[in-house]
């Protein structure tokens, strides 16, 4: 199973089931140094960089992000 397999399959998960993931991924980045962190979110920085340059991914206004984010707590 690629990344990419993952990663779709993770966003359909249901919210909560989500959030759960979330927690122990961001969990398990705790044993990682903090350079080797700073390290992993510059390359995950550059990579959305990349994907928003090419098209393949696209950006939102912020005020329609806060509005979903606040919609859901």
């Amino acid at each position: 199973m690629s990344k990419d397999d993952i990663e779709s399959a993770a966003l359909k998960l249901e919210p909560n089931a989500r959030a759960r993931l979330a927690a122990r991924l961001l969990e398990g980045l705790k044993s990682s140094s903090p350079e080797e962190n700073e390290r992993l979110w510059v390359e995950e920085a550059q990579r959305r960089a990349e994907a928003m340059e090419s098209g393949t991914l696209a950006g939102r206004p912020p005020e329609e992000v806060f509005r979903e984010a606040r919609s859901r707590l």
